[in-house]
Order: C-alpha cells, then structure tokens, then sequence
C-alpha cells in the first residue's frame, strides 16, 4: 500500500522486474496482477512478515531462486502504535523496532550477495523526519526511523568497497492510510499544513520519484545521505 506500492509503480513503469514482499497474502496477488498489466516486465510476489526472524532469509533464498542479482533493493516495512512513552510495554516496543529496523538491517545483510552480483547496485531505505526531530508519533517509532537513517551512512561507507551504494528517504506526511488515520483529524492536519510551507500533504509518487533516482545510474555518486521528502517541513523557522 502506500509508499511502497507507489514505488513499485514507478520502478516498473520505468521498466525495471520487481519482486514485493508483503504480509497481505491476497492483496500481495492483487498487485502483482496489476503491476504486470502495466507494463512488460517481470513481477513477482511473496507473503512473508519481515518483522518474524526468519523471514528476511527466506526472503534472500526466494529471490535467489529467481534472479542472480539484485539492482535495487527498497526497505520499506514500517508500522506504528502511537502512544507517549510510559504508555509503551515491552512487546509493543519490541514489535515496532522488529517490523521496522530489524528488518531493514537483516534484509539487507541477506541481500548483500545478491546485490554486490548486480549491477551498479543501490539500496534505498525508507526512514522518516521522525527520525531527525520530534514528531507526535511516539518514542520507539521515531527511534527505529533514526536507527535507520544512521545504518544508511554506516552501510554506505562499508559497502562502498562491494560498490553498492546506500541511501534513505526521510518522508513528511505523505497521503498514505498510515496517515490517514491521523490526519483525518481536520484541527491536527490544519497544525500540519501550518508547519510545511509547501502547504500540502505529499504524495505517495512523490516519495517514489526520489526512490527511483536514488537508485538510478544518474545519483551515482551519492551514497550515505538521507533525503526529505517533506515540503519544506524540516526547514520551517519561527
């Protein structure tokens, strides 16, 4: 849904085979079918739950069965139960840190035979201005989304030898059902819109554009940064 299905939009679009890893079993083949009819090109599908331990290796084993390499590999996986922190218990917290950077950091580690056998390969991590200053959507998600945004740079300087290159997007909000849920508040969204200056949500495209440039020959000398797809938002004074 959301980023990621927009993002798989785009690279297939521009022509590229994609595979998506999703929990939704039944909307998993939906897109699939769809994204296939868009284009001539490879697509591909598994349900699987990144946030268990062992599936981002069953993952690598299932691409491997199909391809010899990988170009690009988008982390995406991210969820959220927003909550101030004395409000947390320990699963709650365990869950959202395991769903989104556990996976990131283990999916990629399996990936990275696959991905130094590509060709001028990129990872594309999808992080969040949570991740670079306080937002209201709790300490253990603005934490993982940080996390990230630091495995981005430590990857890119280790990995930089394989000539992969490793990059992040830190979205604002982006008109996605995550989002929705909060943002159908009309007194929180109009807070939102004061504090971008674009004056507007963004749009799942929009997050995908910068996502298929980062992972284009033409960013080839851009490793290790994290870029805002915000409006404005991380840029507003007082």
């Amino acid at each position: 849904m959301g980023i990621g299905l927009a993002i798989a939009r785009e690279f297939v679009d521009l022509g590229a085979h994609v595979a998506l890893v999703a929990r939704d079993e039944e909307r998993l083949k939906q897109r699939v079918d769809e994204l296939a009819e868009r284009a001539q090109v490879e697509v591909h599908g598994v349900a699987l739950d990144l946030s268990q331990a062992e599936a981002p290796e069953r993952s690598r084993a299932w691409l491997s069965d199909r391809w010899d390499g990988l170009d690009v590999l988008v982390n995406n996986v991210g969820t959220n139960i927003r909550k101030p922190a004395l409000s947390y218990n320990l699963d709650e917290y365990r869950l959202l840190l395991d769903a989104n950077l556990t996976s990131c950091f283990e999916l990629s580690r399996q990936c990275h035979p696959l991905l130094r056998a590509g060709t001028k390969p990129a990872v594309v991590n999808i992080a969040s201005v949570a991740g670079m200053t306080h937002m209201r959507t709790g300490a253990p998600y603005a934490m993982s989304k940080a996390a990230i945004i630091q495995l981005t740079r430590n990857l890119a300087c280790e990995w930089a030898a394989d000539g992969i290159r490793v990059n992040c997007i830190a979205p604002w909000y982006i008109d996605t059902p995550l989002a929705k849920t909060v943002l159908q508040d009309p007194d929180y969204l109009d807070e939102v819109l004061q504090r971008t200056p674009l004056g507007r949500i963004g749009q799942p495209e929009e997050v995908a554009a910068a996502a298929a440039f980062l992972a284009m020959g033409a960013a080839s000398y851009i490793t290790g940064q994290c870029v805002a797809v915000d409006g404005g938002f991380m840029q507003y004074g007082f």
